[in-house]
């Protein structure tokens, strides 16, 4: 999972029109898979770090939680039906968003596009 989180921090570094979407989010995310935590900090559109939980003392604003398997459909070149966008992930059940809604809907484009960068990397990068 780690890998795929560094494919998407270098990805974001190498496109500028998500770094201009985001040039106004500074947030920590919480990613969840399998139970298995990832904290994203970014600065202005930066993907600055992607640190590994578990952390009690680790604020964020909000959280992403799904499976490993509903990941790695997700991240396919072209996901099914229900595994090509987060909010379809919620729908059908594989994923949950907690925290402060109102900053990931300000920035819904931006996050989505960032968490599906691994999308647009060959398998073999992986």
């Amino acid at each position: 999972m780690i890998e795929k989180l560094r494919i998407m921090q270098g990805g974001l570094a190498a496109a500028p029109h998500l770094l201009r979407l985001g040039r106004l989010f500074s947030e920590t995310v919480l990613l969840e898979v399998d139970g298995e935590e990832f904290y994203l900090t970014f600065e202005k559109g930066h993907l600055r770090h992607v640190v590994p939980g578990p952390s009690r003392k680790t604020p964020y604003r909000f959280a992403f939680r799904t499976d490993a398997e509903a990941m790695m459909k997700f991240w396919k070149p072209c996901p099914e039906p229900g595994f090509h966008d987060i909010f379809g992930l919620v729908k059908i059940g594989r994923g949950r968003i907690d925290g402060d809604i109102l900053s990931l809907v300000k920035n819904l484009r931006f996050f989505k596009e960032v968490l599906s960068l691994p999308r647009h990397q060959p398998e073999d990068a992986a």
